[in-house]
């Protein structure tokens, strides 16, 4: 009878992918790799390996922190966007110091002759006025430096608290949207001379926007709308005020504001995408009919 004296086969001690010096049998659920107790980390089962669990970070989707309104939460207390329109109001305002040419240029005017001799206006094709007219201010006349100082401190008192609480886009949105909107009032039912500059409209905007805001909240709104009223008064008592440019963006910031504070929360983000696209495509229409209205220039 024949015996088998072959060896034994070799049996191999596993070791950690990562440290091969270190023998173990412990396996990554993930992967299947061997892992040292130095390179586990625990898992919902078992344990996984370093570059697991970091792969698994990467693909879990991390919540954005939202507003009690909705808006994305800003990364920092700063409020950005109020303190980059406070510093395009000023620089602008250092440029009509240099020159006055940046008022003829850039101030809201339907149609007229500019001092250079030329006929401008929006009905003469520049519509950047609708919008570029909210960052000048008067250097000189009957308000002086006043009319800067306080649409800058207004903007500086409510900006920053409406900025956390809408987050920064919403924020810029309702800033043009209300500035716009005093542009296009005074447009259409201003003579096609009449010009104005300022930020007054946006203030106005973010005025109603506090109030409306405010009284969703629950928060104290008679201070706003003490402002208000005394500004309106100021508004349509001072000579030289364009009231148009008030009321017109008082109107689309508190109904923006009302979008934005309303809305259902099922359908909260569509809406607060949607109300400022429709608000800008009205104003644009009724630029384009009051264009239309006026025609070519004689």
């Amino acid at each position: 009878m024949s015996t088998d004296h072959s060896p034994a086969p070799e049996t191999s001690v596993p070791t950690c992918y990562r440290h091969p010096g270190r023998e173990t049998y412990v396996r990554c659920t993930r992967c299947d790799r061997y892992i040292c107790p130095d390179c586990m980390r625990d898992a919902a089962v078992g344990h996984q390996c370093v570059e697991c669990v970091a792969e698994g970070r990467r693909d879990v989707r991390r919540a954005v922190p939202r507003t009690v309104l909705g808006g994305r939460a800003p990364a920092s207390a700063v409020p950005v966007v109020t303190y980059s329109l406070i510093g395009a109001c000023v620089a602008a305002y250092v440029a009509e110091l240099a020159s006055w040419r940046v008022v003829w240029e850039f101030m809201m005017l339907g149609r007229g002759v500019l001092p250079d001799g030329h006929l401008g206006g929006v009905a003469e094709g520049e519509w950047y006025r609708l919008l570029t007219t909210m960052f000048l201010h008067q250097r000189g006349g009957s308000f002086g430096i006043t009319h800067i100082l306080f649409n800058m401190w207004a903007l500086w008192a409510v900006g920053p608290a409406l900025e956390q609480l809408l987050g920064r886009w919403r924020f810029l949105a309702l800033y043009m949207l209300s500035g716009l909107g005093g542009s296009v009032l005074l447009y259409l039912v201003g003579a096609p001379q009449d010009a104005a500059v300022g930020a007054s409209g946006a203030i106005f905007g973010l005025f109603g926007a506090y109030f409306v805001i405010g009284r969703k909240l629950g928060g104290p709104v008679g201070p706003i709308v003490v402002l208000l009223v005394i500004n309106l008064v100021i508004t349509f008592s001072v000579p030289g005020i364009s009231w148009q440019g008030h009321v017109g963006g008082l109107a689309v910031g508190a109904l923006l504001s009302a979008a934005y504070a309303y809305a259902p929360a099922a359908r909260r983000r569509l809406i607060h995408i949607g109300a400022p696209v429709l608000m800008l495509a009205l104003l644009a229409a009724l630029v384009v009919v009051r264009t239309a209205e006026l025609g070519p220039a004689m």
